[in-house]
């Protein structure tokens, strides 16, 4: 009998990491596209339920195919450019906020880790980056390039009037929404979001430590992603579509799914900082399941999953309950009330970590 021995492959460290990487990577921008498609159908469900009719019902079954047929039909539309455009510019400021969408994306954990032939996988791209939510707060502040060019580079009083009111109220709600998450790095003692999820163990959620910088971040939340009662970019009654007016075709549908990308990301980002993540309280001591277990791994990944469709909804429900502000009510709000909340909100935190803790 021959025996056959096949030579060992020692495959580099390095290249194992990477590999490991562009997988993990290519699971999200999967998960990317998915949960803004079924963002938008699941939108149209609860307006549909607000508004009492039926809703998408006909593409598919319960009208779940209606956004890839939406997608179908923006891929084959005309691609229009104005011929007093800047068309460079014109094409890349919906590259923009698609990138901007996607990273977020990139320090997100679903869940916590899984152990697979003695090597700990840990469910994000990188979750361990210490400075994970600095990445945040830095890519929410580039995505106002995008809308800005995009009104800019146009040629349309329009769109540029769009451009200039997306710019001023996302600079506006940048502050507030950058001091609550102040409170949050101040009490869990670091910016890495696998940290801070950590840190919220059993009941110690930073909503119950944070209720008031839990509040601030979702209404700057809220204007950040310019949805209702915050659209003034896109105000059709004043504006015809805002920044957007002037791109068609697959350009128009770049700035659609970073919208409905960047209300998923913003509802995982507050179950990151305020609700625990894929934390469940005491899951590990009434079921006994280890660290590192795959079924440990697929409840967190449901977790954070569920807990992400609950704040859709009530980012949905806000949209078709509240009308439109005022640009003045706007402002005020951002500089005259938020603002200020979060100051006292930080130094209240500050005076009782330093006294009580």
């Amino acid at each position: 009998m021959i025996e056959i021995v096949l030579p060992s492959i020692n495959i580099p460290e390095s290249v194992i990491v990477l590999f490991e990487a562009l997988i993990k990577a290519l699971i999200f921008v999967i998960y990317l596209l998915t949960s803004a498609a079924l963002t938008v159908w699941f939108e149209r469900r609860v307006a549909g339920i607000a508004q009492d009719r039926l809703g998408p019902n006909r593409t598919g079954p319960f009208g779940l195919l209606q956004p890839f047929s939406d997608v179908f039909k923006l891929f084959f539309k005309e691609d229009f450019v104005p011929a007093n455009a800047d068309r460079f510019t014109h094409a890349l400021a919906p590259c923009i906020c698609v990138f901007v969408a996607t990273m977020l994306y990139t320090v997100v954990p679903l869940g916590h880790y899984v152990t697979l032939n003695g090597r700990d996988i840990y469910l994000g791209v990188a979750p361990n980056l210490n400075i994970g939510i600095l990445v945040v707060l830095a890519m929410t502040s580039f995505g106002v390039y995008g809308f800005m060019l995009a009104g800019w580079s146009s040629g349309n009083k329009y769109s540029l009037l769009g451009g200039l009111r997306s710019s001023a109220q996302m600079i506006s709600y940048e502050l507030a929404m950058g001091m609550s998450v102040v409170g949050v790095v101040m009490v869990t003692g670091s910016m890495g979001t696998n940290d801070i999820i950590l840190h919220q163990s059993d009941w110690h959620w930073n909503v119950i430590l944070q209720p008031l910088g839990f509040l601030i971040y979702f209404i700057t939340a809220l204007a950040e992603i310019n949805h209702t009662p915050f659209d003034f970019p896109e105000a059709e009654q004043e504006l015809v579509a805002g920044y957007n007016t002037e791109y068609s075709s697959m350009r128009f549908g770049m700035f659609y799914l970073s919208e409905y990308a960047n209300v998923a990301a913003s509802s995982v980002i507050i179950v990151i900082l305020f609700f625990g993540g894929w934390q469940i309280p005491y899951l590990q001591e009434f079921t006994g399941l280890e660290d590192g277990s795959v079924l440990l791994a697929l409840i967190q990944i449901g977790t954070t999953i569920l807990k992400v469709i609950f704040f859709i909804f009530l980012i949905i429900w806000i949209r078709w309950t509240l009308p439109r502000f005022r640009y003045d009510q706007l402002m005020h709000l951002g500089w005259y009330v938020l603002l200020p909340l979060s100051l006292i909100n930080l130094v209240v935190t500050a005076c009782v970590i330093y006294f009580l803790l």
